[in-house]
């Protein structure tokens, strides 16, 4: 299995950021910064998973102070070299356990990354670890892909996922261990002679969001809000991600 400290090394960071397009893009960062700076309030938000600081910065810019949880060095480096300790104080370690405060009124993790834990257990354990880091009635918000396996065709065990000139994403399923593992084929002229190609595998582990729904449970969550995306659009067996909204009991 790969290892994620593996995958995310400087190598993953340097090529992570693509200002103004992509994930990056104000179409895609806007509503997902109006989400969450709304659902934080007057409070302090904590990222898990902060990465290179994609959706903390904004939101920081927006007024919600932001602290962070990241277990690659080589994506805190490259976060540093965009924002101060000062301004987002970070703490280096596993979203299961490491502790960057208590009584946050917002904690989140987004684009799929409590897929990157691949057990249930650690999966069960993200979410406890975030309820000791939210104060009585706050919210923690997961953005989270739902499992194709309706595209998989009897007998094969991948679909293609994005098609396009120069990149193909094709999706593998272990569907006895709830495992995928996305195969990033880029290719093209600029490689070689256009006959090459370079491969980057990412493993996850799916989940469906009825059993996202026990796990918040398990750890004192109940949910509050599902849309389809940022855009708080209406959540259907059609979509193919979501944003849940979890609210920790008051009691």
């Amino acid at each position: 299995m790969i290892n994620q400290q593996q995958l995310w090394d400087e190598k993953a960071a340097k090529q992570y950021d693509t200002p103004g397009e992509g994930m990056f893009s104000p179409e895609i960062l806007g509503p997902t910064v109006e989400v969450l700076s709304r659902l934080a309030g007057n409070g302090p938000a904590v990222e898990f998973a902060i990465g290179t600081g994609r959706v903390a910065i904004p939101l920081w810019e927006a007024g919600v102070q932001v602290s962070g949880i990241e277990l690659s060095h080589a994506m805190i480096s490259r976060l540093r070299e965009k924002v101060g300790e000062d301004h987002i104080p970070v703490v280096q370690g596993d979203m299961t356990e490491a502790a960057a405060g208590e009584n946050f009124s917002l904690a989140y993790l987004v684009f799929n990354t409590i897929a990157n834990l691949l057990t249930q257990d650690e999966q069960v354990r993200c979410f406890q670890n975030a309820a000791l880091h939210l104060a009585r009635g706050g919210r923690f918000v997961i953005e989270l892909w739902v499992p194709q396996l309706r595209s998989l065709s009897p007998g094969h065990g991948g679909t293609v996922e994005v098609s396009e000139p120069g990149y193909l994403l094709v999706d593998t399923y272990d569907v006895l261990r709830q495992h995928v593992i996305s195969h990033h084929v880029r290719f093209g002229p600029e490689l070689s002679d256009g006959r090459d190609a370079r491969i980057g595998r990412t493993p996850h582990r799916y989940i469906w969001p009825s059993e996202l729904d026990l796990m918040a449970r398990m750890a004192g969550f109940e949910l509050e809000s599902r849309w389809a995306g940022w855009d708080r659009s209406e959540f259907t067996a059609e979509s193919r991600s979501h944003v849940s909204v979890y609210r920790l009991a008051e009691r």
